[in-house]
């Protein structure tokens, strides 16, 4: 069952600031971008329609993602000869996903990063308290080195993630050098986030007080 819409009472003091900090990017809202949101939120919706348009604003949210990785110029030569001016990926870009529902999302980088390294980060979380607690991390000896797109797709409190950022944290990677891909996501988890880890990037398709927790359930086809 989705959550009761969030008191105002329990949002941070800065929460209006953490909102429009240049941290937190949404996708720009199309109407093909409400229809995505629309059918994933939609009850009716069968598993194999889900999955399809579940995909669909993954690959949205992905390709935008990768616009928030550093480019460098260069120049190629095409096979007339003619010089053309384009950039590159810098070296050194990876992604982690947070188990399970996170890897939903590794499909949709694979598709756009063929050699992309993914990690993985398994957090459990108690139904009734939300206390998280990390179970098992497997990740790049070399993580320290790299940008990270971090995937989650569902966010509601925020605890999850941080949990996983803590432990990216213990493999020395700094937050500047984050970039969390998210579907949907609460204003309290966005607000939490961004007051601990304010030199992150959250890059989501929509903030919205009630977060369609059953995303996990109805990917995976454990409803």
């Amino acid at each position: 069952m989705e959550p009761d819409l969030i008191q105002t009472s329990h949002l941070p003091p800065n929460f209006n600031e953490d909102l429009n900090s240049t941290r937190l990017k949404r996708l720009k809202l199309t109407d093909s971008l409400r229809e995505l949101q629309t059918v994933l939120r939609d009850k009716s919706t069968s598993r194999s329609d889900f999955i399809f348009h579940a995909d669909r604003l993954i690959r949205l949210v992905v390709e935008e993602g990768l616009n928030q990785l550093p480019y460098q110029k260069c120049v190629v030569t095409t096979p007339t000869g003619y010089k053309y001016d384009g950039v590159r990926y810098e070296k050194g870009n990876c992604g982690v996903s947070i188990m399970r529902s996170g890897e939903a999302m590794e499909q949709g980088l694979r598709d756009c990063c063929r050699s992309i390294r993914i990690g993985k980060i398994l957090i459990q979380s108690d139904e009734e308290t939300h206390d998280a607690r990390v179970v098992y991390a497997k990740l790049p000896p070399d993580i320290a080195k790299r940008k990270i797109l971090l995937m989650y797709p569902i966010m509601s409190t925020g605890n999850t993630v941080e949990k996983a950022i803590m432990v990216l944290h213990e493999h020395k990677v700094i937050p500047s050098n984050i970039v969390l891909l998210n579907l949907f996501c609460t204003p309290l988890a966005a607000s939490q986030l961004l007051a601990k880890f304010p030199d992150m990037t959250i890059l989501t398709s929509e903030v919205h007080p009630i977060a369609p927790n059953h995303f996990g359930q109805k990917y995976f086809g454990t409803d």
